[in-house]
């Protein structure tokens, strides 16, 4: 069934409002009336086409290097170089960051952007601290390290340049390949056993890719990006995730054989997740673009987060139950077998290696030994 049209859709954007939150008591907006009309006409052949513009606005934060202490992910610290994120995915658990802004979790996310230009500087100085002991940093854990607005500001090579300087070991999680412009580094990082890429495979449906994650990269330049770094010498991970019930589940073994087929050897699932603002959002996309099958996405999601939109418990927030989560995990562990592709306890382990470490020249200073 073909989606009605929407008065807050937006044509190139994932999410079909700009709504704020009220959860940290801001203040609201209302769209104005004659706004709405003008874009509920965009189905007539007269109506030009609106364009919302992504702006970017600098930051200079005082440090780039957060910790966290959360028992169920493989990383205690993390960096991001840029908030808010213009690949636009509907599903997005990092949209919430932007209403504690005043920004819309919906379109200001994924259009007011915003960069950390000094980044890679701060960073210098935070492994350059004395006691500082290393650890793998985590890259793409909140919003893409790899978006359009990288090819301008380079940020994320200028942290990996750090990184390699300083032998520090890093992980990326993207769904971009833009990913591959930093094959150079990437290369000399994983000679020396100092990273490890995961890209996130959602669907094998461009069309559906447009809808769900609009200016991310097409499924099929994802999976020949994981193939040119797995040929590269370059520890590769696919993410088949989110998993949304009734809408991408069915790609599930296809992706798997893809994958498989340009050599990586690791792969996982999540589910879908919910938190805060992205589930009314969520809810809003559905209406717009699958009517006809929202009602079962919804139920079903509700059926392996215990009744609820949302699991946010630690441990419990990865892992779903019931029949549903049972059947996917089935799904995913015979597809992986059948290939030859490890996940879970039999995916291969790639351990970083932290001895390499050497704290960077900062300020015309000699190395500290």
């Amino acid at each position: 069934m073909k989606a009605p049209n929407h008065p807050d859709s937006v044509k190139g954007r994932g999410a079909p409002s700009s709504d704020v939150s009220t959860r940290f008591g801001l203040a609201t907006r209302e769209t104005d009336g004659d706004w709405r009309d003008y874009v509920a006409s965009l189905g007539s052949d007269d109506a030009p086409p609106v364009k919302l513009r992504t702006s970017v606005t600098e930051e200079a934060p005082k440090t780039i290097l957060s910790f966290n202490a959360s028992p169920d992910v493989p990383f205690d610290r993390s960096v991001n170089a840029y908030r808010g994120c213009e690949h636009g995915c509907i599903y997005c658990y990092a949209r919430p960051t932007h209403a504690y802004h005043d920004l819309s979790p919906g379109l200001d996310f994924e259009t007011q952007l915003f960069a950390k230009p000094d980044a890679p500087e701060l960073l210098r100085k935070t492994l350059a601290k004395r006691g500082y002991r290393p650890a793998p940093i985590a890259l793409g854990t909140n919003t893409d390290p790899y978006q359009p607005i990288e090819k301008r500001y380079e940020i994320t090579r200028r942290i990996l340049e750090a990184c390699l300087d300083a032998r520090h070991p890093v992980t990326i999680t993207t769904k971009s390949d833009r990913v591959l412009r930093d094959l150079d580094l990437l290369e000399e990082m994983a000679a020396r056993r100092l990273v490890a890429v995961a890209v996130s495979v959602t669907s094998l449906d461009s069309v559906l890719s447009s809808k769900l994650e609009p200016r991310c990269a097409a499924p099929a330049k994802r999976i020949a990006a994981l193939g040119k770094l797995a040929a590269a010498g370059i520890p590769v991970h696919c993410s088949v995730s989110p998993i949304i019930p009734a809408i991408t589940d069915e790609f599930m073994e296809e992706i798997i054989a893809r994958v498989a087929d340009v050599g990586v050897k690791s792969a996982k699932w999540i589910p879908l997740r919910l938190p805060h603002e992205v589930a009314p959002l969520f809810r809003e996309w559905l209406a717009v673009h699958y009517p006809d099958r929202s009602s079962k996405v919804m139920r079903i999601v509700r059926e392996i987060r215990g009744g609820r939109d949302n699991d946010p418990g630690f441990h419990t927030r990865f892992k779903p139950s019931g029949v549903w989560a049972d059947m996917f995990r089935a799904r995913f562990r015979l597809a992986c077998k059948r290939v030859g592709v490890g996940h879970g306890k039999t995916a291969p382990k790639f351990e970083l290696d932290c001895s390499q470490f050497r704290a960077p020249e900062v300020g015309g200073q000699m190395r500290l030994l």
